[in-house]
């Protein structure tokens, strides 16, 4: 079983590329959005839900689990690969075993990445934007990234401010979330940005919006097929495909769940 998890209904962007690529994979998906957004807390919060979310997908039956948020995968999928893979200690594989119902004592993680580098090849001006939250524009993984793969190409920033919070509460296009949207895309647009990088799970469900508010000849990248591709990739290497998978899905989450049985059903 693949587990997913978010800080909200972000991560069903990636869900729906996953289930496009593994149909017959069973999955549980986890909704964290009664500690939505994670994009203002601090890496120490962030690492200790994902270790309790983790636990609780294993305990569900997940043997791969997909960090869907980039804010998530920065601050906490180096922790969580450290303490829940090989490497981890005795206790907490004895943990795992117990969760898992004694067939695994590791976990995988995969991880969101902004799409900088492909980015970069795309780019005619020169300029690409990344429209992200401020967790992970500020963290070290991102900066490393960027720092090793742009080059001679200028990249340009902006938390996308209320983007997360539009998407929670269903609100996708329209008058407000154009207003919205225009307020942090129109930083990069004016520095030249020809292709625009979504760097948080919850964006590309504002994608219509973006590219109405950007206009003509602006390229938007979404990564999750990407990251589709990359575990599908990895579950091969692993063995972990299940043949037996009946492409069965499961939705939790901390809070609410109205806005995400809609967001389901409209992917369904």
């Amino acid at each position: 079983m693949i587990g997913i998890f978010d800080s909200g209904i972000g991560g069903l962007s990636v869900y729906r590329e996953i289930k496009k690529i593994l149909p017959g994979e069973d999955y549980v998906y986890y909704a964290d959005n009664a500690h939505c957004p994670y994009g203002e807390k601090t890496k120490e919060y962030i690492i200790e839900r994902a270790r309790k979310i983790t636990e609780l997908l294993v305990g569900k039956g997940a043997d791969i689990i997909v960090i869907a948020c980039n804010t998530a995968t920065a601050a906490a999928i180096s922790t969580l690969r450290a303490e829940y893979s090989d490497s981890g200690s005795s206790k907490v594989r004895q943990k795992m075993l117990s969760l898992s119902g004694g067939k695994r004592d590791h976990i995988r993680f995969i991880g969101m990445e902004p799409a900088i580098k492909p980015a970069i090849g795309m780019t005619h001006s020169g300029v690409v934007g990344v429209l992200a939250t401020a967790g992970t524009l500020n963290a070290e993984k991102y900066r490393n990234t960027r720092d090793l793969t742009h080059g001679n190409v200028k990249v340009v920033e902006h938390v996308g401010e209320g983007f997360v919070e539009l998407v929670e509460n269903g609100e996708l296009s329209g008058p407000h979330a154009e207003e919205v949207v225009k307020r942090s895309l129109t930083p990069l647009l004016d520095a030249g940005a020809d292709t625009i990088v979504l760097g948080c799970t919850h964006y590309p469900f504002l994608i219509d919006t973006i590219r109405k508010v950007a206009g003509d000849g602006i390229c938007v990248l979404d990564p999750a097929p990407a990251v589709a591709r990359h575990l599908s990739e990895v579950m091969d290497d692993e063995c972990l495909r299940h043949s037996s998978g009946n492409g069965t899905s499961i939705f939790l989450s901390s809070g609410s769940d109205s806005i995400l049985k809609k967001m389901v059903g409209n992917l369904c």
